[in-house]
């Protein structure tokens, strides 16, 4: 019963499959028998209109493809077929090997994997041992050439010996890579691209003929402390930079010069060690891990100090170089050796000024604190009140507050300290008043590119009815053009008067056409023409002192000296002799670059002398040691303020009058001045900060005092 039950189910489940089968035969045989009448009912037939015209736009598209691929086929065809195969590959590889650091690597292991894998293919092919096997003594014979020595039949010998030929060579290649490093790396270090790990040094950056004496300036400001570092960056070979530190010949007294080479315009080069001056300052400014200390620019215009310190801030300290040489150039053409008096303040070498914090003096009035320093000489007070701002030579009645520094004249920061007072015996200052100022005439022979600055000083020092003369090869019509895009004002001097001069300072003829003897001072310039070169500026400026010396000589009446003249080998010679002469009626400031110059110079006795590199340099060190001085510089060298100056003894003490120098530091407050040194008339050196100051001693008319005085 069952087995009939299930046939009948399935018998009516075959049924059911077959009707399925008829219906949809049916249904079929209707859409494929009335195709017409079914697509016309259709929805779809609303697009035709559209497909009709998209089907030959988009044959069309499909064509300009086809088109356009088998014209980049045929062009790169024929660009294969023009270049040789060889020529090809050796491009790829060159640009591989040129734009990844690491190719060689790379390419070399690649080898390597490549020997090993072939060599294990060709000893498993003739050697009955496995594939691993046949891989690893690959291997053996890549590392070591002497393995296949074992291997017995000529096939595996022939491939044990092609193995280890390759194997000799990959580490032949391996070892020219590791020593090309080496040696990359050691050139590296001998050019100078290493960084500088060092503290508490001083960064040089850039390289000019004043280096040689501001490296000799700071090694003498770091003696005391056993020497400093100093790390000089600059674009130039590192050993050329070295060679030249050595043949400066002087002792660096434990001071280390590491140099390095690279640009001080860029960021990077930095952290390894008037336009150019500010990209530098922008430069260092970029520095992310920021910096400690100050920083101090040398400046060419006057006129770019305040961009460069707005773009720096309170890091940047600017010594405008020919700015200082120039006003002090004037100073000295003013006051006869005062450029002798300012390389021995300026220079580390002897007395320098420092700043230093002495609680014990609290309370104390500056009248005491004056002479309360038996080995140095105080001249003014950093006043805490102000913001550290300092006051040079203030009043006696100044009473020293917490927080005040003093400002001192020392030979070094740890040679003085403050003692009991001594006794000082005031006696009476001698009643000469202070002679008036008359009217000069001033000789300016060449051209700087400030020389519209300097005028502007001699306009503040001189009296009224004064003359500057200029004699150059500028013409008339371009010099005022130049000082007036200067700033300058001519028509607006009251107290000096322009009168203008074109011709040569080295040819005679020219310089006899003017009046040189009766000049009170003559500027030799470093002309602007020649700057760049310092052999060739020191050679003018020597040659026009020569021949002016030599015309005024003839033109003065003859005058023998009293008392034979002995001047290390002259005193026999009638010329210079007659030239000293001369010196005495006119002084003679010569602006010298290169201080084997100044030998020239200083041994005839016939000139003064500005040796403008080095005291640059000088102020550099100085300011690098302590930016606080570079203050006290600007006030001492300003029209306005302090002044440093040269007076006669008579100001201060009687003709054969005994007294110590402090008494005469004590007379000189009452004309508000500050004694800081003395040159005695037998004397051509003065002597700054003595020693011994309470020692008494028998004083001249003729002895001069260096003093700085409140300006007019």
């Amino acid at each position: 019963m069952k087995v009939l039950g299930l046939q009948k189910k399935v018998r009516s489940c075959s049924g059911g499959a077959d009707a399925a089968d008829s219906e949809e035969t049916a249904e079929t045989s209707w859409v494929l028998g009335d195709p017409g009448s079914g697509f016309v009912s259709s929805e779809s037939w609303k697009l035709a209109p559209m497909l009709a015209l998209a089907i030959p736009l988009f044959l069309f598209k499909y064509a300009d493809q086809l088109r356009r691929k088998k014209e980049n086929s045929s062009r790169t065809r024929s660009t294969e077929e023009e270049v040789p195969l060889e020529k090809r590959i050796a491009y790829k590889v060159d640009v591989f090997f040129s734009g990844h650091p690491y190719a060689k690597l790379l390419a070399l292991l690649i080898a390597t994997v490549v020997l090993i894998a072939s060599g294990g293919i060709a000893l498993y092919s003739v050697s009955g041992s496995g594939f691993l096997e046949a891989l690893w003594l690959s291997w053996t014979f890549v590392a070591d050439s002497g393995n296949h020595a074992d291997q017995v039949g000529l096939g595996p010998r022939i491939v044990s010996v092609s193995i280890s030929a390759g194997g000799m060579l990959v580490f032949a290649t391996m070892l020219g890579l590791v020593s090309d490093a080496i040696s990359e790396k050691v050139d590296s270090w001998r050019k100078g691209k290493s960084e500088v790990i060092e503290v508490n040094h001083i960064l040089i950056l850039g390289w000019s003929d004043k280096l040689g004496s501001l490296l000799k300036q700071l090694a003498i400001a770091n003696k005391s402390i056993g020497g400093g570092v100093v790390v000089v960056l600059a674009e130039r070979d590192k050993e050329e930079m070295e060679m030249d530190i050595g043949k400066l010949g002087f002792d660096f007294m434990g001071t280390s010069v590491i140099c390095r080479s690279g640009s001080p315009l860029i960021l990077a080069d930095l952290k390894k060690s008037d336009a150019r001056a500010l990209r530098v300052v922008l430069s260092l400014t970029g520095v992310k891990e920021g910096l400690r200390g100050h920083i101090v620019v040398e400046m060419s215009d006057l006129d770019n100090e305040p961009l460069v310190k707005l773009v720096g801030g309170e890091l940047i300290e600017t010594v405008v170089a020919h700015d200082v040489i120039g006003r002090l150039m004037i100073q000295c053409a003013l006051q006869p050796g005062l450029a002798q008096i300012w390389e021995d303040i300026l220079g580390f070498e002897n007395a320098e000024f420092y700043i230093k914090r002495w609680p014990e003096l609290d309370g104390m009035r500056f009248g005491d604190v004056l002479i309360s320093f038996p080995d140095a000489v105080p001249c003014g007070v950093k006043l805490a009140s102000r913001f550290g701002s300092i006051l040079m030579n203030p009043d006696d009645d100044y009473v020293l507050r917490e927080g005040d520094e003093i400002l001192v004249i020392a030979e070094d920061d740890d040679t003085y300290a403050p003692a009991p007072l001594p006794e000082v015996h005031k006696g009476f200052l001698p009643n000469v008043p202070t002679p008036p100022k008359y009217p000069e005439k001033i000789l300016f022979c060449g051209w700087r590119r400030d020389i519209h600055d300097m005028i502007m000083v001699l306009e503040a020092f001189l009296a009224p009815g004064s003359e500057l003369w200029m004699f150059n090869e500028v013409p008339e019509k371009a010099r005022e053009t130049k000082l007036t895009d200067g700033g300058m004002d001519i028509l607006g001097l009251t107290n000096i008067k322009l009168v203008h001069k074109e011709g040569n300072a080295v040819i005679r003829r020219h310089l006899e056409s003017l009046p040189l003897e009766t000049f009170d001072s003559i500027l030799i310039l470093a002309d602007e023409s020649v700057e760049d070169s310092i052999v060739q500026s020191d050679s003018r400026s020597l040659a026009t002192l020569l021949l002016i010396r030599d015309v005024q000589s003839k033109r003065l009446p003859s005058k023998e000296s009293k008392s034979p003249l002995h001047h290390n080998g002259f005193s026999h010679s009638s010329w210079i002799r007659k030239m000293q002469h001369a010196s005495d009626k006119s002084i003679i400031i010569s602006e010298i670059l290169d201080s084997r110059t100044r030998n020239l110079v200083s041994v005839s006795k016939i000139s003064d002398y500005v040796l403008s590199n080095e005291l640059v340099s000088m102020a550099l060190a100085m300011v690098a040691e302590d930016k606080q001085i570079n203050r006290v510089l600007e006030e001492l060298f300003a029209e306005e303020g302090n002044e440093m100056c040269i007076r006669s003894a008579e100001f201060y003490l009687y003709e054969q009058e005994e007294l110590s120098f402090l008494d005469i530091m004590v007379r000189a407050r009452e004309r508000d001045e500050i004694v800081i040194g003395y040159r005695l008339a037998n004397t051509d050196e003065a002597i700054i900060n003595p020693e011994h100051k309470s020692e008494i001693k028998k004083w001249s008319l003729d002895d001069v005092f260096v003093v700085i005085a409140k300006g007019d």
